[in-house]
């Protein structure tokens, strides 16, 4: 059952498809105004158009300023803001450290882990003005683990965690509550290109036997935004099949 989001305004980053697309659904479900940014702006409009009280934005998270004007575009158009989700990433080239690509560890960097800075620093604000609300981070379970060729996601997600305990100790007092949540491999439309071995062998990682899926992620996403999870702060919750209980 989806929870009561009624009164509320929320942002989405990553909002155009997969699991971004599913949050949401589900707070629009409860009854939220919602404002759907993805870097593929048709994706997020049609995303928006299908919804009740939403609107899309075309964003580059890595883009400081855009996620400030985001940030207004969402309090101008609905009066204020009360809940955003930081989900837009990148997965990045698959490569040994020594072999990293310095420009595509600097791409990973700004959109997974700057662009999450960026969501926080002009969401919080707003949010405080609008007298409270909450925030979820996209982590993943390489917030946790490790997963060879992927420096630079990995290290991005595990500080991504850092990042979110900080700011929830900084802000629990004040009616805004800060958690992240770390996926395992999801079925998304990410996953869309993979052969059939591989796909296999991804479901093997997992002990309940299968991959994830977008709603059951925005499930416990939206969970944290609602009051019911209203002593929960500074956390970090993983949704990954047993995947990190080996």
């Amino acid at each position: 059952m989806a929870q009561e989001f009624s009164g509320k305004v929320a942002i989405v980053t990553g909002g155009a498809s997969g699991i971004g697309e599913a949050i949401a659904r589900r707070l629009s479900a409860g009854g939220a105004k919602v404002v759907v940014a993805d870097f593929n702006g048709d994706g997020a409009s049609k995303v928006a158009g299908s919804l009740k009280d939403a609107l899309a934005f075309e964003l580059d998270v890595a883009n400081a300023q855009a996620v400030q004007r985001l940030v207004a575009r969402a309090a101008d158009a609905f009066g204020g803001l009360h809940l955003a989700v930081n989900n837009a990433g990148i997965g990045g080239p698959g490569h040994a450290t020594a072999d990293y690509p310095i420009e595509d560890w600097r791409h990973v960097i700004d959109v997974n882990l700057h662009g999450v800075f960026y969501g926080m620093k002009y969401a919080i604000p707003a949010i405080l003005a609008s007298g409270g609300g909450a925030i979820v981070n996209m982590s993943s379970i390489l917030g946790s683990v490790g997963w060879p060729g992927s420096i630079a996601y990995v290290a991005a997600k595990h500080a991504l965690v850092g990042m979110t305990r900080t700011a929830a100790l900084e802000y629990a007092d004040k009616g805004l509550r800060i958690n992240a949540v770390g996926p395992a491999f999801i079925d998304t439309p990410l996953l869309s290109g993979l052969d059939r071995a591989t796909y296999d062998g991804l479901k093997a990682l997992h002990p309940a036997g299968r991959l994830g899926t977008a709603e059951e992620v925005a499930a416990l996403a939206c969970f944290l935004l609602s009051d019911e999870a209203s002593f929960i702060t500074g956390s970090y919750h993983l949704v990954d099949g047993g995947y990190t209980a080996r």
